[in-house]
C-alpha cells in the first residue's frame, strides 16, 4: 500500500483515511493547511490507488495493514487518525487493532457494522452495488442521489464519477460488502484512544443506525454535528474549519461545530 507523507519533520502525527469513491487526493486541500504543524500520512488504499494494480481487500485487512505500515515507520504513537464513511470504518479498526497508541480516532460519517441476519446483509451489498453501478452508467446526478452529497460543486460530483469508472466490479462490491459488515472482536474491546464521531447535518437520519451503534458500544463518544453540509462534505466545502477542528480535539467535547 502506498502511503503519501507531509511535514515529515513534524512531531505530531496524523492518519487520514479517504472515503470510497475517491482517492486519497481527497484531502489535497487540506494537506497544504495541515502539513505546517503534523505529520501527515494519506494511504492510497487497495483498489482506489491507480499506482497499484489490484481491489480492495476488507476494513479489517487494510487497518491491520496500515497499523503495521505505522509501526514499522518507527511511529510511536498517532495524535489522530481520521477517516471519512468507509474511511471511518477503518479508522474505528485501526483504534480498535492499537498497533501504536492513538490519542485521538475521528469518524466523520463513519460506518458502523450492520448487525442483521446474513442473507439481510447480503441483499442490502447487492442494493448498494448496483446502485454504485447505476451510478457509473448514469453520471453526476445520478451519482449525487445515491450519495446524498449536499453542497458538494459540479467539479466534485465530476471528479467522483470519474474515480467510479475507473474501479473495478470487485473493488465496488468489496467496499460496501466489508464497511457494511466488517466483524468486531468479541466481545468489543475498550478503546483507550478519545473517540470522536462527526456527522453532517444533512445526513442525520442516514448516520441514525451509526450514531445508536457508537451510542451503545462506544459511549464515550463525544458526538458533532456539522452544519450546512452533506455527507462527507466537510474536507471538500469547508478545509479551514477541518483543520480547526483537527486543532482542538483535545479541548472538543460533544456539541456543534
Amino acid at each position: 500500500m502506498n502511503v503519501h507523507e507531509f511535514g515529515e519533520r513534524n512531531e505530531r502525527v496524523i492518519l487520514m483515511i479517504h472515503p470510497s469513491v475517491v482517492r486519497w487526493d481527497y484531502f489535497e486541500q487540506v494537506i497544504p493547511l495541515l502539513e505546517k504543524e503534523y505529520r501527515v500520512l494519506v494511504p492510497a488504499l487497495p483498489g482506489y490507488d491507480p499506482d497499484d494494480p489490484g481491489d480492495f481487500t476488507s476494513v479489517e485487512r487494510i487497518a491491520a495493514e496500515l497499523g503495521d505500515w505505522v509501526r514499522m515507520r518507527g511511529i510511536k504513537t498517532l495524535y489522530a487518525v481520521y477517516g471519512c464513511s468507509m474511511g471511518g470504518s477503518i479508522a474505528l479498526m485501526t483504534a480498535v487493532y492499537q498497533a501504536v497508541p492513538i490519542r485521538h480516532c475521528i469518524m466523520d460519517g463513519g460506518i458502523t457494522p450492520y448487525q442483521l441476519p446474513w442473507i439481510a446483509t447480503r441483499f442490502i451489498a447487492l442494493r448498494d452495488y448496483l446502485l454504485m453501478m447505476t451510478g457509473r452508467i448514469g453520471g453526476m446526478k445520478l451519482l449525487k442521489r445515491a450519495f446524498a452529497m449536499d453542497g458538494v460543486g459540479q467539479e466534485e460530483l465530476r471528479y467522483g464519477l470519474d474515480v467510479l469508472r475507473s474501479l473495478s466490479r470487485r473493488t465496488i462490491w468489496r467496499t460496501f460488502d466489508s464497511c457494511n459488515n466488517y466483524k468486531m472482536p468479541n466481545p468489543i474491546p475498550a478503546i483507550p484512544s478519545r473517540l470522536h464521531y462527526w456527522y453532517a447535518q444533512g445526513e442525520t437520519k442516514e448516520r441514525a443506525w451509526d450514531i445508536r451503534y457508537m451510542e451503545r458500544h462506544f459511549p464515550l463518544t463525544e458526538f458533532r454535528v456539522l452544519p450546512d453540509l452533506g455527507h462527507g462534505g466537510l474536507v471538500w466545502a469547508k478545509p479551514e474549519l477541518f483543520v480547526q477542528m483537527i486543532g482542538n480535539l483535545d479541548e472538543d467535547r460533544r456539541g456543534e461545530a
